[in-house]
């Protein structure tokens, strides 16, 4: 027997080391757990034996999360990734888009198509969400104290799930899935982004819910923001959404979203904004549905002041002529789009 099957042969199944390692945890030995998950699966990967080096991470990351271990959980999570990478394993559209016991059938069949998505989002589920404290004197020294505690872990919690879905994000657009990456995983991002930001992050999570695939929820986000975001804030948040949108040249979504932000509104009692952004982003949704490239400049040039409220608009009316009537930008990846190809981990 050669010295790397004797390696393989020499490991147990992954299942005894995770229910010795979670006892670990419960055991309330959190650290001492966490460099023996560590080790452990580094001598699964060693020894080639991904899939069950993926089993052991995704059950500590998972026990870990429970346990309100975030840093820990955290790091697992983002192993459990670079393992997926490590082993070359794909994402799969056809196996995401069937019902969960064929895909329990296919898994069991073949494990090289094990549904990632669905064992990704199970460890993202894990993440915690802070409770906003309520009622707070903010004149009182203790009221104060725990309010800075709040803060300070809900930035933990943010950085460690940001971690893990960003690798996962760079993981589906290598190895499969669209080349921004995984839609759903997007929309996991953007809604944590959303609710776990010490203060409400509406521009960094829309750069992930226009990559997603659930508009609808992207719209639900931003009339919750509308009751609640500063005066003046109301109109720049619906127009960077749809000029993201189209940015990406999806007409489509874009009109859905600001159709649905106003139903979802009116419905609710919060007055949608009226502005010279919004009057401009509606005759641009309209133009856009026609070869009409000096149209579009006369109107940008119409309303350069009021576009001119958010640095980043008159870039992305740039991508939007060049989606739209192929006119090509001297600088692509400069600005918010070499912000957001950072933030991917690109370059």
């Amino acid at each position: 027997m050669s010295r790397e099957r004797s390696k393989k042969a020499a490991l147990p199944p992954a299942k005894e080391n995770i229910a010795k390692l979670e006892k670990v945890v419960k055991e309330g030995n959190s650290y001492g757990a966490q460099q023996m998950y560590k080790s452990i699966t580094a001598r699964y990967v060693s020894a080639e034996r991904y899939s069950e080096a993926l089993d052991i991470l995704q059950a500590g990351s998972c026990i870990q999360l429970e346990h309100k271990q975030v840093t820990c959980g955290a790091e697992l999570a983002v192993l459990f990734v670079d393992t997926l990478v490590k082993g070359n394993f794909r994402y799969d559209d056809e196996i995401l888009g069937i019902n969960s016991e064929i895909r329990t059938f296919v898994f069991l069949l073949d494990r090289d198509k094990i549904p990632f998505l669905d064992r990704i989002r199970r460890i993202y589920k894990r993440f915690p969400q802070t409770p906003v404290p309520q009622h707070l004197d903010l004149a009182d020294d203790g009221d104060m104290q725990q309010l800075s505690e709040t803060i300070a872990a809900a930035k933990t919690h943010l950085e460690g799930c940001s971690s893990f879905l960003k690798a996962a994000i760079k993981w589906s657009a290598e190895f499969g899935a669209h080349k921004s990456g995984s839609p759903e995983i997007h929309d996991m991002l953007a809604e944590y982004i959303y609710l776990e930001s010490p203060e409400v992050d509406i521009a960094r999570a829309s750069l992930h819910f226009v990559r997603g695939k659930n508009p609808k929820k992207f719209a639900s986000i931003l009339v919750n923001f509308l009751g609640k975001c500063y005066p003046g804030e109301e109109d720049l948040a619906i127009a960077r959404a749809i000029l993201l949108y189209l940015s990406l040249g999806n007409l489509r979504d874009a009109n859905y979203v600001m159709d649905e932000v106003k139903k979802q509104a009116e419905s609710k009692g919060i007055c949608f904004p009226q502005s010279d952004l919004i009057q401009f982003i509606k005759y641009l949704l309209q133009m856009l549905q026609r070869d009409a490239l000096p149209l579009f400049n006369i109107l940008r040039q119409n309303y350069r002041g009021c576009v001119e409220r958010e640095p980043a608009f008159n870039e992305l009316l740039d991508k939007v002529a060049e989606k739209f009537y192929g006119v090509r930008r001297q600088s692509p990846l400069q600005g918010v789009f070499g912000d957001f190809f950072k933030m991917m981990g690109g370059e």
